[in-house]
């Protein structure tokens, strides 16, 4: 019994399940922007099947990252105690839960609408590819903002089966969001990606530039969180919940410095993971 409990808890350390925080509430916020802003029925079936979905794609985009990476994260000091480099979990395991939660994702995409089922693959190559990005382009930090920024539209299409305007502007929140604190990230492997010749937008402009580029984008996603305020004639609950989000945006450029990213974890975790439950909560909270 022990050894399945410690087994299953090897997948989610694995997958950082924790980490579903940052996309999983602008998921939300598609949804019931579809039931209020569009005018579409509330539905338990397409809600859970939706949550099912960012679980799925997740776990099968962190098991193959984690794959894909694996002789990369054992000569990395710090990730050396992942647990493929320990041996927690076998790589062939991680590939088999890779498949198997790519397989559940497409097959719950068929129980929401076709156009899920039919752009499934798509999501699945999106985020499954970016694995690979930051073999060659230095622009990972905007291929993972892009996997993420599915989150809004996807569950909108989930509900009405149509693209709309609204939850675009969401998901160019988090495209610029994610790429932003994911530069910050990757301050801390600078020296070691430049070693291993790998592309990062630190290693390409340096720490001090890259968190200049860092601040540019947080302060591009403000300027859409004020434009989907005003576009919306949103009242006090959004513009509560936006103040909160981009201060929060504000404080972890407060927290890290070229100098000193003894805070890193601070602002990439914790920081950004409150700030997209705020915003997404006082944005539902607008809707009703």
């Amino acid at each position: 019994m022990n050894n399945g409990r410690s087994r299953i808890i090897n997948y989610f350390t694995l997958v950082k399940f924790s980490h579903t925080i940052f996309a999983m509430p602008f998921a939300l916020t598609g949804f019931f922007l579809a039931v209020k802003y569009a005018g579409n029925p509330f539905e338990w079936k397409i809600l859970i099947l939706i949550i099912l979905c960012m679980v799925f794609a997740r776990n099968a985009a962190m098991a193959f990252n984690r794959y894909i990476d694996r002789e990369i994260d054992t000569r990395n000091p710090r990730t050396a105690l992942r647990e493929i480099p320990l041996g927690l979990v076998r790589p062939s395991s991680a590939l088999h839960f890779t498949w198997i939660n790519a397989l559940l994702f497409i097959a719950t995409t068929f129980f929401i609408n076709q156009i899920t089922l039919r752009l499934s693959p798509v999501a699945l190559l999106l985020i499954l590819g970016y694995s690979f990005t930051k073999k060659f382009t230095s622009l990972s930090h905007f291929i993972l903002g892009l996997s993420l920024s599915l989150a809004p539209i996807g569950a909108y299409l989930a509900v009405t089966g149509e693209f709309d305007f609204i939850p675009l502007l969401f998901s160019l929140i988090v495209i610029f969001w994610v790429s932003g604190f994911d530069i910050i990230y990757a301050l801390q492997d600078h020296e070691f990606d430049k070693t291993e010749k790998l592309k990062s937008i630190p290693v390409l402009f340096g720490k001090k530039n890259s968190i200049l580029i860092s601040i540019i984008l947080h302060i591009i996603v403000a300027i859409i969180v004020i434009y989907i305020g005003v576009y919306l004639h949103a009242g006090i609950s959004y513009w509560s919940g936006s103040i909160l989000f981009t201060g929060l945006l504000l404080y972890q450029h407060i927290l890290v410095k070229p100098h000193d990213l003894s805070k890193i974890n601070i602002a990439f975790f914790t920081t950004n993971g409150i700030a997209s439950i705020i915003y997404a909560f006082f944005t539902i909270f607008e809707l009703y």
